[in-house]
């Protein structure tokens, strides 16, 4: 009972698994304000910033002065919960994700004619979820809070006067912890242990692109995120009183390999005159690479001692793809509006749908506006409207009961940049 709980949350912890960022699965959205404004379309491809050292990092060849963009986005999430039943009995008050922000911040600068430098530091992956005291799904989820934070140095080159470059190492932070209950065979419902997971690791990866401009109106973006390969270290806190629980209780090591997948966003930003610009964009992740999530524990002792030694769950995730388009109006010198739209499909099965990531598929419109009131500044900010399709839960253990829900998740994003061009 106790090797279940312990798996799914320390899997979870070291995934970083995302149930109300503006993307699917457990990646984030949101390392650019500007780019929200359009629901992201056109994030490989538009290079307006120097948020393009994550969008694109060949992007960074189009900006001729030294600029500086710092912000960040603010996510207000909302969940009805429907239908509900459980064996145990509990609550289901839903709304159980507090408002979270998510911080960003880059740096380009042009060294020549051909090369340029960028540095960006942004969170692409992220959850934070507290379910109330005595929800009726605890023992498959009780609070979640991790977050990924990556540091990325680039640079680009230009080719030619079509044909952009460029590369980035990321280095990126993962630490999380978690807690669930865990079920007391003497007196099930009542007097629940806990289990309380920690773990982190760094690990690299990397970032490339390619941007092909066709002439002064079209350009074309491809962009490379690579997979990263963790090696987490962590340990679990069992607690709980009893013959079972007791027998068990106390801290042990832990540790598993993961693999976080790559991405590939391609784009295409389309200036239609001096005052229309469009955008359309895809991205392709390869979420298949999480099949199943294999935990090696030492120093486990009492009775849960043969579960606890290695432990083996399966996944099996599917790859996914997401689609946006997306138009900006030069309104003035000043003034430039921007709207968008954008699909996500989900790349969880329904069979393994759990409390900890009760998502689906989801539809996204967004409205952005840029403020200039010099060549020198220009201030971003986005509101973006997320809406699910309704995701079920079908949950069923012999040692955690039973708990199916519906889940009826929506949330607001609101954010806020700053680009200063030196």
């Amino acid at each position: 009972m106790i090797s279940r709980v312990f798996r799914t949350a320390l899997a979870l912890a070291v995934s970083a698994a995302s149930s109300y960022s503006l993307a699917a699965g457990f990646a984030l959205n949101e390392q650019s304000v500007s780019g929200m404004g359009t629901a992201f379309a056109g994030r490989s491809s538009s290079a307006d910033d120097a948020t393009t050292v994550y969008g694109n990092p060949a992007g960074m060849a189009r900006l001729k002065r030294e600029q500086v963009s710092v912000g960040a986005a603010a996510i207000f999430a909302k969940t009805d919960i429907d239908d509900a039943r459980s064996t145990f009995g509990g609550s289901n008050d839903g709304d159980m994700v507090p408002t979270v922000g998510v911080p960003m911040g880059y740096y380009v600068k042009p060294i020549d004619d051909k090369w340029s430098f960028g540095l960006g530091m942004y969170v692409p992956f992220g959850l934070i979820t507290d379910y109330e005291t005595g929800f009726a799904g605890r023992y498959y989820g009780d609070k979640s809070e991790v977050r990924v934070i990556t540091l990325q140095p680039t640079v680009s080159y230009r080719i030619n006067d079509q044909l952009s470059v460029g590369f980035g190492p990321t280095i990126n932070r993962i630490d999380g912890e978690l807690t669930s209950a865990v079920l007391n065979p003497l007196s099930p419902g009542r007097n629940d242990g806990k289990v309380k997971v920690k773990g982190d690791d760094t690990a690299l990866g990397f970032n490339a692109g390619v941007l092909f401009e066709l002439d002064a109106r079209t350009r074309f973006g491809l962009t490379y995120h690579s997979k990263v390969d963790y090696k987490l270290r962590g340990d679990t806190t069992v607690s709980g009183s009893g013959p079972v629980l007791g027998s068990s209780a106390g801290k042990y090591d832990a540790s598993l390999d993961l693999e976080t997948p790559e991405s590939v966003d391609f784009s295409v930003t389309h200036d239609l005159n001096d005052t229309w610009t469009l955008y359309a964009g895809s991205t392709w992740t390869r979420w298949s690479r999480l099949e199943e999530i294999k935990v090696e524990n030492k120093g486990v002792h009492g009775l849960l001692a043969p579960a606890l030694g290695t432990i083996t769950e399966e996944q099996d995730w599917r790859d996914t793809w997401s689609y946006a388009v997306g138009a900006a109006y030069k309104l003035n010198q000043q003034w430039v509006l921007r709207a968008g739209l954008a699909y996500d499909q989900s790349p969880a099965r329904n069979e393994f749908r759990s409390p900890r990531i009760p998502t689906d598929d989801r539809k996204i419109f967004s409205l952005g506006a840029a403020w200039s009131p010099n060549d020198d500044v220009t201030v971003d900010v986005a509101y973006s409207y997320l809406k699910e399709e309704d995701a079920d839960i079908n949950q069923a253990s012999a040692s955690k009961g039973a708990y199916r829900a519906t889940y009826k998740n929506s949330a607001h994003g609101l954010g806020a940049q700053l680009t200063y061009r030196f």
